[in-house]
């Protein structure tokens, strides 16, 4: 299946110094853009019904910005990456959410912060509308504008091509988090439930083998799979490892069950040969020594669960690349 992202845009510089793991040493493979020091820049002016704002928004590329207002989004610079920042156009409204930033890690070194908060909305300078968001970023893009609630991921084009067979993902990364053991649902309607339990960041990655058939749908089998919940609050930890696992996971020791195959209702999108966005569904495991297609990597200040989080809950991420 022919994709728009090369291969050779998602692999940047091979850093020859490695990194320890253990007694092991890894050599590593930047994913472009992963050092996070250059940012897309763009503005969404909102509706009046809704406030007016002008609301930044970034995005993970090169450093530039867009000039104007109200432009679907489209990667600059080969850009493999993905963000949860979206400008919306739903039923006649202008909306922008942006819970990704750039931050300053130290000098002019910067890194990605995704965040979990609480966006209100005034209607009509009259009525507020708190809706939590949890910021994301991913190997893939957003498919803009979003012109309806429905069905999330039909919105994201998740994974890249790729045909590597990593050992781990390897980055930097830092976790504020909050002290409340809650978490706040807040959907925008019947205002904000508090309930039992503190929401974790996450990060995790999937090699999948991909194929289409005849009528255009999309099948994967999971080749290699690699995850981590990050529950407590740390300072810089770097050359932070996920290990992956080939093969049928769920027979290994250590499997983690929320890193299951997913089910056919939670299938991830991508786009056929025909330029049509459909749901891959994931058909197996696959053989231990299968070549993977494709690449799928996510990293959330949020465990998943739509419009549920732990408000201030926040994960910084820096320096992210496949170790061999």
């Amino acid at each position: 299946m022919k994709r728009s992202i090369a291969f050779a845009s998602l692999v940047g510089v091979v850093l020859m110094s490695g990194i320890s793991a253990g007694a092991e040493t890894l050599r590593l493979e930047k994913i472009k853009y992963g050092d996070m020091n250059s940012w897309v820049t763009r503005t969404v002016g909102e509706s009046r019904v809704i406030g007016g704002n002008k609301r930044t928004i970034y995005e993970i590329g090169p450093n530039t910005t867009i000039a104007g207002e109200n432009k679907a989004y489209v990667p600059l610079g080969g850009s493999p990456w993905g963000t949860s920042n979206v400008y919306a156009h739903v039923s006649g409204i202008h909306k922008g959410s942006n819970a990704v930033y750039p931050d300053v890690r130290s000098g002019a070194d910067r890194c990605a912060k995704l965040t979990s908060k609480i966006e209100t909305l005034k209607v009509l300078g009259l009525i507020n509308l708190d809706v939590m968001v949890s910021g994301s970023i991913f190997l893939g893009r957003m498919i803009e504008p979003i012109t309806s609630t429905k069905n999330p991921y039909s919105k994201m084009e998740m994974g890249v091509p790729y045909t590597k067979r990593p050992k781990a993902l390897v980055f930097d990364y830092k976790v504020d988090m909050p002290e409340e053991l809650t978490r706040t649902k807040a959907t925008g309607f019947g205002g904000k439930k508090t309930l039992p339990g503190r929401d974790a960041a996450v990060v995790f990655v999937f090699l999948q083998r991909r194929w289409e058939d005849a009528q255009g749908n999309i099948h994967a089998k999971r080749v290699a799979t690699g995850g981590e919940r990050f529950k407590v609050g740390s300072g810089w930890k770097n050359g932070h490892q996920i290990p992956l696992h080939y093969g049928d996971y769920s027979s290994q020791p250590g499997y983690q069950k929320w890193l299951k195959l997913l089910p056919k209702e939670r299938s991830y999108y991508a786009r056929n040969s025909k330029g049509k966005m459909v749901p891959v569904v994931e058909e197996g495991w696959d053989s231990a020594d299968a070549t993977p297609t494709h690449v799928i990597v996510m990293m959330s200040a949020g465990s998943g669960e739509a419009y549920v989080g732990s408000e201030g809950l926040t994960l910084y991420v820096d320096n992210v690349a496949f170790g061999f």
